[in-house]
């Protein structure tokens, strides 16, 4: 039975989780302060997860996680919170909390969060006296940055437990997804958790070949097949044999090379232009486009049976603007990123800068915003991007003018987008939409949002 410790001074909320947590099974202690907290982990370092409020009387949970920290106990936090404080939350989270959520809590929401933690293999906690600061640098990471990040919202994780349970298997993947939602970074993973990591993953973008050279791309040629052809040429599915094929914008291409595709996949055989012999290949096949393939099918413009082919399993890429607060994490990346690269020393966003981007609807993604923090991060005139130097770096026709309500068809939607970027707090919410409070709960109780 897992042990859970709630650290809360709502009494009233404390009591509520702790007999519905223990409904679930597990054996839950409760206490009101960060003190009372510390005290309780001294005295029972094996408790297997603590629930934590942001805000409480004598400090805040990041104090509580720092001192955790400080003592060597790593045991999976969660922080929850009501204020309209999301950096805080993700502040939380780089500092070592397993995840966040936000009040009013969902039970079946925080339900899976506590089990996704629980299951998250932690060192031992083994409680030891507060070290001093020569040791607690030792602790600082030291390894660079990463390239990417998979975030840790409810569709990240949905996402890559998808991508991991596909992965290992031989069946070929077709990945749906506007542009710019890292689509290319998930083929590589579904590559790399693969039998066939130790082998090649190519790419091509099939978006950027011209009808005429498609087959050469695909299966090469020899030298002297045509004016030109100065060298042999390796094609595609030579490059990728033992690996993975990565086929980018597979909708663009013209039934003709469809058909000749649709061969190589059946007879698992290409022959380059200009070749007398056939040569064998064995490749997984992970195919991405941004258009509607199903569609297409139905227009004749793709063939069916190639959409069959390449579609044994889907998976569905989520918009940055359904990641919650991921676009912190994200952005927090881009920035690091961008410091390195233009030799910069920006901290991070301002709150007002972290309200616009959570407000934003984001249409071109992971790329949108990577290529918005890499300005902001070359025109921030201090340590922070402040909300002038982050407009500045966005596109012209990015409306700088808070939320209106004045679309129907996705009126809905920024009212989920203020509320994410608020913590749930309605009263804020309602200033980010640049309406009344008595509106947005008109609008909350017509889309059943209550």
């Amino acid at each position: 039975m897992s042990h859970i410790l709630i650290v809360e001074d709502d009494l009233t909320f404390a009591t509520m989780m702790q007999t519905w947590l223990r409904k679930k099974g597990f054996d839950v202690d409760r206490v009101s302060s960060v003190s009372a907290a510390a005290r309780q982990l001294t005295d029972t370092p094996s408790f297997d997860l603590i629930l934590s409020d942001l805000r409480l009387p004598d400090h805040d949970g990041l104090f509580l996680l720092e001192w955790m920290r400080k003592h060597n106990l790593r045991i999976p936090f969660i922080v929850m919170t009501s204020y309209a404080e999301v950096q805080n939350a993700v502040l939380a989270m780089k500092t070592g909390a397993s995840d966040y959520i936000a009040k009013p809590v969902q039970p079946d929401i925080l339900l899976q969060k506590i089990r996704d933690a629980l299951s998250t293999p932690e060192p031992a906690p083994t409680l030891r006296p507060a070290t001093p600061a020569p040791e607690a640098k030792a602790q600082e990471p030291t390894a660079d940055v990463p390239r990417y990040i998979e975030g840790k919202s409810e569709a990240s994780r949905q996402l890559y437990e998808y991508v991991g349970l596909v992965a290992p298997t031989p069946m070929s993947v077709l990945i749906l997804g506007a542009s710019g939602t890292g689509k290319e970074y998930v083929a590589r993973r579904i590559h790399e958790l693969s039998p066939r990591r130790d082998k090649p993953f190519f790419a091509l973008d099939c978006g950027a070949i011209p009808k005429e050279v498609a087959a050469s791309e695909f299966f090469g040629y020899v030298k002297g097949t045509f004016t030109g052809a100065t060298t042999d040429k390796t094609g595609a599915f030579v490059e990728a044999n033992g690996g993975t094929l990565f086929l980018d914008e597979v909708g663009n291409l013209s039934y003709d090379v469809q058909v000749q595709l649709l061969r190589a996949l059946q007879e698992r055989k290409v022959r380059p232009l200009g070749g007398a012999h056939e040569i064998d290949v064995d490749i997984r096949l992970v195919c991405a486009t941004n258009g509607d393939l199903a569609s297409l099918v139905a227009d004749g413009q793709f063939r069916e049976d190639l959409y069959h082919r390449i579609n044994e399993f889907t998976i569905y890429m989520p918009e940055l603007k359904d990641r919650g607060a991921d676009i912190f994490l994200f952005a927090d990346l881009f920035i690091k990123h961008a410091n390195a690269d233009l030799g910069r020393d920006v901290i991070g966003l301002d709150d007002k800068a972290s309200e616009r981007i959570a407000s934003y609807a984001w249409p071109g993604n992971l790329r949108e915003l990577n290529n918005v923090m890499r300005r902001a991060t070359l025109l921030a005139k201090g340590k922070h991007i402040g909300l002038s130097d982050l407009e500045r770096s966005m596109a012209p026709s990015t409306p700088t003018e808070p939320l209106a309500l004045h679309d129907e068809l996705t009126e809905q939607q920024r009212i989920e987008a203020a509320l994410r970027a608020t913590g749930g707090n309605k009263s804020k919410a309602a200033q980010l939409l640049a309406v009344d409070r008595k509106t947005l709960y008109n609008k909350m109780k017509r889309y059943g949002m209550d």
